[in-house]
């Protein structure tokens, strides 16, 4: 079934950059007779709000919190993973060459660990370890006898050599699972320290600007507008006032979703003496911008899990599909709640995953709140379930819904398409740099620059002539400002969509 628009879908104009006669009520320009008819029309003053709720903030003051900030960069430090794992390659099956002897055993070249950060001879693993070494043959359990850099040399349990375990020499996982020690013999010669990752993000300015001139404020119009912020009455410029601030909101949420920080070498960069508008050149000294900040999307792509699991091919698919994401959420930590923000294809797809799997009606179908009597209601959709451990809470996230934002990128563009996120519930104990201490957070939370004597939070003022005069300039000028960013704490227990 195709459903097609009416040829005037949607036919208003987007807002435009000056105050149109339009907006004013003008008989000439439909009708024949113009003023001088003597029967005045039926007029309906009421501005008809066909979009409903247009607005589309509200996801991050769900999810996170906000906290000010003084400085031009927030940084946080997260904690590496407690136990040894590595991707390692066996160099030698039977004998052990370099700084052990021929006794037999085998050797391994360590390389990154599991989550692919440089390891090498920067691992951790010791003499007198005990590890396990896994390929696709089988697993065999072995005690390091001597380690030189990257190299491990080892002897396997019941084995003589790792040939006789069945160990190839071919690239296999090595585990540490425990150490054992001979009697009367010395501890260990080396400590294993801890490592943690740290990050940094910074904010960015916001602004917006909204002019009209002091004729057109105390001119009526004939159209009765109200607003989001519930403003209303017959005065235009109350209208578009409104609307400029509301929209503005919705960017200080969108930029913290969709931002990313510039690329060296690209045409923003803030490393080299690239052209920026404005003609501002980063690298001289005094002018340079610092452009870009990491949002919410670029630090899960960069730091996270990306998907394209629950696509909706079938109820049973589409099950074994989100059990690859439990998979991976236990691999990354294992945060019980989460809470799933997805567009309207999504949040169809998991209902009909999870009636598939009720028993209670024909065919599997839940009927809902109302005692399940199939008689009174039929009830579809879930908000909330959990599968395996874990928690979800299911929302639908209007800016993947509305035509206006995302949803036409998604809809034209599958390459670029975003079906939706799922985020970790709760806090986190992190390090922080500013107050010395571990703090409990949401992963997810707004940093906005204030101080005793500046909140830039969201600022609005009002110059010109109309009110309180603040210049000769015959207009009212209504300013918005915010400086802001978004830290994304633990990134690989977020999962995007798309």
């Amino acid at each position: 079934m195709a459903i097609n628009p009416g040829d005037n879908l949607n036919s208003a104009p987007l807002p435009q950059k000056q105050t149109l006669t339009t907006n004013y009520i003008d008989f000439t320009a439909s009708g024949t007779n113009g003023w001088a008819q003597q029967y005045l029309p039926d007029l309906m003053e009421k501005e008809a709000e066909v979009f409903g709720q247009r607005t589309i903030s509200g996801f991050l003051a769900q999810v996170g919190a906000e906290e000010s900030m003084s400085a031009d960069q927030v940084i946080w430090s997260e904690q590496g993973r407690l136990h040894l794992a590595y991707n390692a390659t066996v160099a030698d099956i039977n004998n052990i060459t370099g700084a052990g002897d021929d006794s037999g055993g085998g050797v391994l070249t360590i390389g990154n660990d599991i989550d692919n950060q440089t390891a090498g001879a920067a691992h951790a693993i010791r003499v007198n370890d005990t590890v396990l070494i896994a390929q696709s043959t089988g697993v065999v359990r072995a005690l390091v006898e001597s380690v030189a850099d990257a190299t491990v040399d080892v002897m396997p349990y019941g084995y003589a050599t790792l040939e006789d375990a069945g160990i190839t020499a071919a690239a296999c996982k090595v585990l540490v699972y425990g150490s054992e020690f001979g009697k009367g013999t010395n501890g260990r010669d080396a400590a294993a320290t801890p490592k943690f990752k740290q990050f940094s993000n910074k904010p960015i300015i916001m602004k917006d600007y909204y002019e009209v001139s002091g004729s057109d404020a105390a001119q009526i119009g004939w159209v009765e507008v109200t607003g989001e912020e519930g403003q209303s009455g017959y005065y235009w410029y109350l209208k578009a006032k409104g609307d400029v601030k509301a929209r503005f909101t919705d960017y200080c949420e969108m930029a913290l979703l969709e931002a990313v920080k510039p690329v060296a070498g690209s045409i923003i960069d803030n490393t080299a003496a690239a052209g920026i508008p404005g003609g501002v050149l980063p690298g001289a000294a005094g002018t340079g911008i610092n452009y870009g900040t990491e949002g919410l999307f670029a630090a899960i792509e960069d730091r996270g899990n990306v998907t394209t699991g629950v696509t909706g091919v079938n109820a049973a698919t589409d099950l074994a599909e989100f059990d690859a994401i439990l998979a991976e959420f236990d691999n990354q930590g294992a945060i019980e709640e989460n809470m799933m923000f997805v567009n309207r294809a999504t949040s169809l797809a998991i209902d009909d995953m999870l009636a598939s799997m009720n028993s209670y009606g024909a065919g599997g179908t839940s009927y809902g709140v109302f005692d399940n009597d199939e008689d009174m209601a039929l009830n579809l959709g879930f908000s909330g379930f959990r599968r395996g451990s874990y928690d979800f809470y299911k929302s639908d996230f209007r800016y993947l819904n509305d035509k206006a934002t995302r949803k036409t990128i998604n809809d034209e563009y599958s390459a670029g398409a975003i079906r939706g996120v799922v985020i970790p519930a709760g806090v986190t104990s992190v390090y922080d740099q500013a107050l010395g201490k571990n703090m409990k957070r949401p992963f997810l939370h707004v940093r906005y620059r204030a101080s005793q004597m500046e909140d830039r939070k969201m600022k609005s003022w009002i110059t010109g002539s109309v009110g309180a005069t603040t210049s000769a300039l015959d207009v009212m000028q209504a300013h918005f400002l915010t400086e802001r960013c978004l830290v994304v704490q633990g990134a690989n227990n977020f999962m995007l969509m798309k």
